[in-house]
């Protein structure tokens, strides 16, 4: 691996660091400022999925994160970077933990993540995020939500 290649993939792990610690100091800002102005993001809460403006409002975020109470946990396992120029792809789980207002019980869940990030101005920003979580085929439909690496 090149110095550069080196370099591209450190930068774009902290993005992942960034996101992560957005989320523990409920920072909004923090946590959209990865986003390109175009990007699109499919999370796991509804609509299908966000662009532009929609995948990277910092108040839609404070509201989402004010329906919990205490820490929002977010953390990166197995992350698989791969770069080619000014276009990266990056795949891996994430775990999110959280206690919801009204569930003082918490939960923990582990998900799937894909995400794809170009450099813009010298600086890599995510353009993609796909956040997913299998479910249960067995005509429960239910989100496999129990599931651990």
């Amino acid at each position: 691996m090149t110095h550069t290649l080196v370099q591209d993939e450190t930068a774009i792990r902290t993005l992942f660091t960034e996101q992560e610690e957005g989320m523990r100091l409920r920072d909004p800002a923090r946590i959209v400022a990865r986003y390109a102005d175009d990007a699109v993001t499919c999370t796991l809460a509804p609509p299908l999925r966000n662009t532009g403006l929609d995948a990277r409002d910092p108040e839609a975020l404070a509201g989402w994160m004010a329906g919990f109470t205490g820490p929002i946990t977010l953390e990166h396992r197995d992350l698989s970077v791969a770069v080619s120029g000014d276009v990266a792809f990056v795949h891996g789980l994430a775990r999110l933990a959280a206690v919801p207002v009204g569930y003082p019980e918490g939960f923990s869940m582990w998900m799937r993540k894909t995400v794809g990030l170009r450099r813009r101005d010298g600086r890599w920003l995510v353009t993609h995020e796909h956040e997913s979580v299998p479910f249960y085929m067995d005509g429960s439909f239910l989100a496999a939500t129990d599931l651990k690496p």
